[in-house]
């Protein structure tokens, strides 16, 4: 399913088919007690969801300027999405909830020791997905042990949003509300864009996808929208970002060939290890370019495995094609979406040729410089997906 047209014509079935469309946020279920928990988790969600209005309210009269600012802003952001980004109108980000925790579910990646190939679980709505998400981290703890004892590395990762599909309006969270400006503008335009396209199967398209949305979004919003004040913030905690992602893209690429080569384990282990290792000192070296700036501490201070690494790669390997391609359309939100939504109905390798062959030669997943330029070589015409569907393919990226 990849229009908004057909994700319509079955909304009202899906909706009835409640535990189905929970597995559209979570990654599915293989047991009676993970719908269980997604639907007892979902459901309370909705039901301490209130409008914004009435939030900002409830904010004010509790003395909280800071959350009812912070609402308003939001509600800004959301507007926006809908005016500036062609992003759906509909009530999704129009409520607030406060979950009284700091993540909404966590979701577990997994992969194979001597492999980055994230394992997946495949179900009837969604089709198959690289993470399983759970509303109570003792949960995502207690199934990660289960993979373990099967031989596989795990990641466990706190997530402040996810995205219904359109199936349900998602609501605002304190998990999220309290983000810097461009970081909570980042987000809603994130989740949104998985409302406009969605193929299964293929959890690299869908994600690297939204985050090409909400970086020519945001892009957009604090050239529009934003105090220099907030440009400036964004600014250096992107700089920082791009770098974090990019140390991390490049190890993954340097773990790929070691898996990929005719070394045997006991020598891919070894040099497993020195790969971990080193990607620890080039953080050291990179904490230390940014003046001791600490925010990814944490994350490093994690016992790091392949399903680390490859749950980045998940949201950003198809990043540059997608922004490639908007630079195609000249910056025009429909007719990007559009295309988009071409390239998501071809066959999965007919998919893969066509985005290696809009990504730029020398692409990083964070290329938006002048998004709203010209149209660009070639434009972005429906037969895009037919004119480059049939370029080789690197066999890195064959499925």
């Amino acid at each position: 399913m990849t229009t908004v047209r057909r994700r319509l014509a079955i909304r009202a079935a899906v909706r009835m088919a409640t535990a189905g469309v929970l597995a559209l946020a979570l990654a599915g279920c293989e047991t009676v007690g993970y719908y269980a928990q997604s639907i007892h988790g979902h459901l309370g969600l909705m039901a301490r969801s209130t409008p914004l209005d009435e939030a900002i309210a409830n904010a004010r009269q509790s003395n909280d300027s800071r959350l009812a600012q912070r609402l308003a802003l939001a509600g800004r952001i959301r507007d926006f999405a809908s005016r500036e980004l062609a992003l759906p109108d509909n009530g999704s980000y129009r409520r607030y909830a406060d979950v009284h925790r700091p993540y909404v579910v966590w979701s577990v990646f997994a992969t194979p020791e001597l492999s980055l190939d994230l394992h997946q679980w495949c179900f009837l709505v969604v089709g198959c997905i690289n993470y399983r998400g759970y509303y109570a981290q003792d949960d995502a703890r207690r199934y990660a042990a289960q993979l373990r004892e099967q031989g596989l590395e795990t990641y466990i990762a706190g997530v402040p949003a996810y995205s219904t599909l359109g199936f349900f309006d998602d609501p605002l969270l304190n998990t999220f509300v309290h983000l810097p400006e461009g970081e909570l503008a980042r987000l809603i335009f994130h989740e949104l864009a998985h409302q406009v396209v969605y193929v299964r199967n293929d959890t690299t398209f869908n994600e690297s996808f939204a985050t090409a949305v909400e970086i020519a979004g945001v892009q957009r919003w604090l050239a529009e929208q934003a105090s220099e004040d907030a440009r400036a913030s964004y600014r250096q905690y992107d700089e920082r970002r791009r770098a974090f992602r990019a140390l991390l893209l490049e190890t993954r690429a340097e773990l790929d060939a070691l898996y990929r080569s005719d070394q045997d384990e006991a020598a891919k282990r070894a040099g497993k290890a020195r790969i971990f290792s080193a990607l620890q000192e080039r953080y050291a070296a990179l904490k230390d370019s940014w003046g001791g700036y600490s925010g990814y501490d944490r994350w490093f201070q994690q016992p790091l495995t392949n399903a680390h690494l490859a749950a980045v790669a998940a949201y950003q390997q198809w990043v540059p094609a997608f922004l490639a391609l908007f630079q195609r359309c000249g910056g025009d939100w429909p007719s990007f979406y559009a295309a988009v939504e071409g390239i998501g109905d071809l066959r999965p390798a007919q998919r893969a040729r066509t985005l290696q062959a809009l990504a730029p030669a020398a692409g990083s997943a964070d290329r938006a410089a002048d998004l709203r330029g010209g149209l660009g070589k070639g434009g972005c015409g429906a037969g895009l997906a037919a004119q480059l569907k049939d370029q080789p393919l690197s066999p890195a990226l064959s499925p």
